[in-house]
C-alpha cells in the first residue's frame, strides 16, 4: 500500500515538475506503461541527480532587517559635547558649536547606518542568487538523469 502510495505521488510529481519535456512512446507503449515507467524514471532521477524538484532547497527571506538598531546611541550627546569644547577654546560659543556637533555626529551616525543597511542587502542578494544557481543546477542534473532513464525504457525524450 505504501508503496503505491509512492508510485502515485511520484506520477503527480512527474507530471508536473517534468514541464519542460516531452516524452513520447517511441516502441508503442501504452498510457499506463508510459505512466508506470515516468513515475520509476522520477524515482530514480532524484536518487541518482540528489534533487527532488518536489521538494527544491528553501531560498532565504527576501526581507533584510535593519543591522543596527534605531534606538539612541549617544553619538549626538558626544558630538555635543565635543562641538561645545572646541567652540568654548576657539571663541567662547559653546551653544551654536554645540549645536553643530550634534548635528555631525547624527549625519555621520545615519550615513554608516545606511551603508551598513546597503552591505547587509548586496549579501542576501548574492546568497539568494547562489540558492537560485544550486536550484537550476540541481533542475538540470535531475532532468538530464530522467530523460536518460526514459530513454533507456524505449522513450523518446526532448
Amino acid at each position: 500500500m505504501f508503496r503505491l502510495f509512492i508510485l502515485v505521488a511520484a506520477l503527480v510529481v512527474a507530471n508536473t515538475s517534468s514541464a519542460g519535456q516531452v516524452v513520447y512512446p517511441a516502441k508503442g507503449q501504452s498510457p499506463e506503461q508510459q505512466k508506470q515507467d515516468e513515475a520509476a524514471c522520477y524515482l530514480w532521477a532524484v536518487d541518482n541527480s540528489g534533487y527532488d524538484p518536489a521538494s527544491p532547497p528553501s531560498a532565504p527571506p527576501a526581507t533584510v532587517q535593519s543591522s543596527q538598531s534605531s534606538r539612541p546611541t549617544g553619538a549626538r550627546a558626544r558630538g555635543a559635547l565635543r562641538g561645545a569644547a572646541i567652540g568654548e577654546i576657539a571663541d567662547g560659543d559653546t551653544g551654536d558649536a554645540a549645536l553643530a556637533g550634534a548635528a555631525m555626529a547624527g549625519s555621520r551616525q545615519r550615513r554608516q547606518r545606511r551603508q551598513a543597511d546597503q552591505q547587509a542587502q548586496a549579501a542576501a542578494a548574492q546568497q539568494q542568487q547562489g540558492v537560485m544557481a544550486k536550484q537550476q543546477a540541481g533542475q538540470g542534473a535531475f532532468n538530464k538523469a530522467r530523460a536518460a532513464c526514459l530513454e533507456g525504457r524505449g522513450y523518446t525524450v526532448k
